[in-house]
């Protein structure tokens, strides 16, 4: 873990910017993860703040999807940080979660996935309540230390809490200022060839910011982005 210390420098530097992402990524790679999904919530909504899975970005990208269709009301932890109070950051490993997961959400994702460990981090502030989560593939991995979970929540909580003043929806605070402004093009009902025209950019270079965008939202359509950028 010998990179951890330089990444959480450029977290603390990137909070609130579209640089943040990446150092973000890169801490929490250190820390062991296989996979991450840092998730919003109000009461009978959820969004996608990032998601990635460090060997297989589809496979983040397709669960994000489907816990965003209604599945988030069947986690365990999702009544939990809605009823959490502001300055709370909670760690709960899987197996306190596992008595209360009902097997159809297990099943779907984590054993089908083979995701063997999980690391959550509810952490909630004046605006904004979000879980981080940290997922290893292998189930005899070592968890990562308690007290830098935390401080990773913070970190999200730190950085989507200055991203939601922006004129942006939050859930795309995680993106490059390109990724951004494609994703602003698709929400406004524009095609490609015009983003690409607005922007200075080609039209396949408009469908390669749009295809990291969405991989890093945890989505996949046009349909999803708009259900998590809805106000």
């Amino acid at each position: 873990m010998s990179a951890v210390w330089p990444a959480l420098d450029a977290c603390l530097e990137a909070a609130g910017s579209d640089r943040f992402a990446a150092p973000y990524l890169d801490l929490l790679r250190e820390l062991g993860a296989d996979q991450v999904m840092v998730f919003a919530y109000d009461e009978d909504r959820a969004a996608c703040l990032l998601s990635w899975n460090f060997s297989h970005a589809r496979l983040g990208a397709k669960l994000a999807e489907d816990y965003l269709d209604g599945w988030f009301k069947t986690d365990p932890l999702y009544r939990q940080v809605l009823a959490a109070k502001p300055g709370t950051v909670l760690l709960r490993r899987l197996e306190e979660v596992l008595p209360g997961m009902q097997p159809d959400y297990r099943d779907r994702f984590f054993t089908r996935p083979g995701i063997a460990r999980k690391d959550a981090v509810l952490a909630v502030g004046p605006a904004l309540r979000l879980i981080l989560n940290v997922y290893r593939h292998a189930p005899n991995s070592e968890a990562p230390p308690a007290e830098a979970l935390r401080f990773a929540a913070r970190l999200a909580l730190l950085h989507f809490g200055q991203a939601g003043a922006a004129d942006y929806p939050p859930p795309l605070a995680a993106l490059s200022e390109r990724e951004r402004e494609v994703c602003l093009g698709v929400l406004s009902g524009k095609k490609a060839e015009t983003i690409a025209g607005e922007i200075g950019v080609s039209p396949n270079t408009v469908t390669t910011y749009r295809r990291r965008a969405y991989e890093k939202l945890g989505i996949s359509s046009r349909a999803a982005l708009f259900a998590i950028c809805r106000a």
